[in-house]
């Protein structure tokens, strides 16, 4: 039996990876709306019709719009319009995306696209409706893009593991910091010359990825509540898989013959460990781990 692309496509999405599912995600809805803008303009439907759909997908920054369209604070992150934004965005998400789920995991990962999207929306919303240099634009002002979400996750990435490197071309080694620091500033220095919406979006998403990261390390997960609420959902991106079942009635078990104490000692513990991994690593590079110290770091990076 032969298969075909879309076949392909399929098997891709169902076997992939959240950040995978991500990417189809964001290629499969701008081909859509690539292909039902196409319709109406071969049917002439253009002008108010046509930026009426997207409308209906971008999140407005009018409060007596947003009222209507509250599905918009989720459905901005995943639209675009020109194909040279969702390729830069696509590409700084697959690049930043696999080194986020190599030290946090991929159910995490899911979590800061979402509500770093949605961090980057309010933000948005708040500084069109408070200062009165977009007071002209505001009623015809929307958002749309996944780049608050994908800089939540740059910017996570970057307070996590800051002196990691990566090689960038005609550069060479830079540590990720760096490039997030190069990321925030140019947002706020674009405010003023145009697209302010977006820069502001972006500054959202950026402050709570650090966020984020500032808590997980004090202990608070917010990944775990909102992963929580997709699987009760009974969402496709998180499929509960045996041996997470198996790890969580282990787990349970233990922790029901240890003290508060004794717990929290072990969990003090575990993240010191974490901790001088990673900082090893961003000394001397992945390659100079010992074997016990990869399977503590592959340990840790897949916990909910």
């Amino acid at each position: 039996m032969k298969t075909t692309v879309i076949d392909e496509i399929k098997n891709a999405f169902k076997t992939g990876d959240i950040l995978t599912k991500l990417i189809y995600i964001n290629v499969g809805v701008w081909i859509l709306v690539k292909a039902i803008l196409l319709v109406l303009f071969l049917l002439n439907f253009q002008g108010p019709t046509s930026g009426s759909f997207i409308k209906w997908l971008a999140v407005p920054a009018d409060l007596r719009n947003l009222v209507f369209k509250p599905w918009t604070f989720f459905t901005y992150m995943f639209l675009h319009e020109g194909f040279m934004h969702i390729l830069f965005n696509m590409l700084w998400l697959f690049w930043f995306g696999k080194i986020f789920i190599e030290y946090l995991g991929s159910r995490k990962l899911l979590s800061v696209y979402i509500l770093g999207g949605m961090a980057g929306a309010i933000l948005y919303i708040i500084a069109f409706n408070i200062f009165p240099v977009f007071s002209t634009v505001l009623p015809y002002s929307y958002a749309l893009g996944a780049s608050a979400s994908v800089l939540a996750i740059v910017i996570a990435t970057a307070t996590y593991i800051p002196n990691y490197s990566i090689h960038l071309m005609f550069i060479g080694p830079v540590k990720i910091k760096y490039i997030a620091i190069f990321s925030v500033v140019l947002d706020v220095l674009s405010i003023q010359s145009g697209n302010a919406g977006g820069h502001i979006a972006h500054l959202g998403g950026a402050v709570f990825g650090y966020f984020f990261v500032v808590k997980y390390r004090n202990g608070q997960d917010f990944s775990k509540g909102f992963n929580r609420f997709f699987q009760n959902l009974g969402t496709y991106f998180l499929k509960p898989d045996n041996d997470m079942h198996v790890a969580y009635s282990s787990k349970n078990k233990t922790n029901k013959k240890k003290s508060d104490a004794d717990y929290n000692r072990e969990r003090a513990s575990n993240q010191r460990k974490m901790d001088e991994i990673l900082d090893k690593i961003s000394k001397s590079g992945y390659d100079s781990l010992s074997k016990e110290e990869k399977e503590i770091l592959f340990k840790f990076s897949n916990k909910d």
